[in-house]
């Protein structure tokens, strides 16, 4: 799985002009899902997401994690993260998972999430067209692959 981390300020999801999900102080989470991915996976990235130290404390630094401040949490699946640009100008994306295990993979990630966070979190439509706005607080962006956990 690779997941695209971004701390918010505040964040939403738009599907046919009509907002679907949206949550203030927390992360946006942009999750590729590949044929390779499996339920160690799901555990591992929702454990790192949910620990990882990237909101600052009462001393401006960052030492507290999503779970340390009741933020919440707004998940978007993208096959995009899988795209392969080696050859030509055309991404491939033939690593992503197909949408039947992809759909299942990222239901349980989201029920995973939610549990490791303690609440539920918000969600984008699987495989819909949509809109997402953000503002990325600091702004901190950080990249994860369950493939490779440097």
């Amino acid at each position: 799985m690779k997941a695209v981390i971004q701390r918010v300020s505040e964040a939403s999801v738009t599907i046919d002009n009509k907002i679907k999900s949206e949550i203030k102080l927390g992360l946006l989470l942009l999750i590729g899902i590949e044929e390779a991915d499996n339920t160690d996976d799901i555990q591992w990235l929702s454990n790192k997401i949910c620990q990882l130290r990237i909101f600052n404390d009462e001393t401006g630094v960052m030492n507290l994690s999503v779970k340390d401040i009741d933020g919440e949490i707004l998940a978007i699946s993208q096959f995009t993260l899988h795209a392969k640009i080696k050859k030509g100008n055309r991404p491939s994306y033939i690593q992503a998972a197909k949408p039947e295990i992809a759909i299942l993979l990222y239901n349980q990630f989201v029920e995973q999430i939610s549990f490791d966070l303690g609440k539920n979190i918000k969600t984008g439509e699987f495989g819909a067209h949509m809109a997402v706005e953000l503002i990325n607080d600091g702004p901190v962006t950080i990249l994860v692959d369950t493939k490779n956990k440097e």
